[in-house]
């Protein structure tokens, strides 16, 4: 695991990992079973997660997809939640404490802080990708731009057609 938070560059950090994404993505292009890697790959590279996985766009509704971490809601509209309003915005959230975010859905009360970046692709939302951290005000500004590039690789490398 990379400690990114006690890294000088949190950047440099996101740079290893990087690497390590498109070397785990460079013979496989199915989404489910990149979505389960790159899920598996965040719970245990990143320091102080207790969720990473994916919501799926589903006629406007996000549906759970492949994850890491505690058994999760299974539907979440676009009107609720952060996951909900990543979706609706199209924008990254990056929440430092759920509890005060308006229309919060606590799928886990162990969850104190969250970052979730929108997945698009040729222009429509495939969903998003979720972190949570048992932490209050666990992502920074380099945390969201590390992994906003880590989305990129996984959707570049990742054959979302049917998604």
């Amino acid at each position: 695991m990379i400690d990114l938070q006690s890294a000088g560059d949190g950047l440099a950090g996101y740079g290893l990992l990087a690497a390590q994404v498109e070397s785990l993505f460079a013979d496989e292009h199915d989404f489910i079973a990149n979505a389960a890697q790159f899920s598996a790959f965040l719970y245990n590279q990143v320091d102080d997660l207790n969720w990473a996985g994916f919501y799926l766009n589903r006629n406007e509704e996000l549906v759970l997809g492949p994850f890491q971490g505690q058994v999760a809601c299974v539907r979440i509209p676009f009107s609720k939640g952060v996951c909900g309003a990543a979706a609706r915005t199209r924008q990254t959230q990056r929440v430092e404490d759920v509890h005060a975010f308006p229309g919060h859905i606590a799928c886990d009360s162990a969850s104190n802080s969250e970052v979730v970046i929108p997945l698009v692709k040729d222009g429509r939302l495939i969903g998003v990708l979720d972190l949570d951290s048992p932490t209050l005000a666990r992502f920074s500004a380099e945390d969201q731009q590390g992994l906003e590039k880590l989305a990129e690789i996984f959707l570049r490398l990742t054959d979302c057609s049917g998604y």
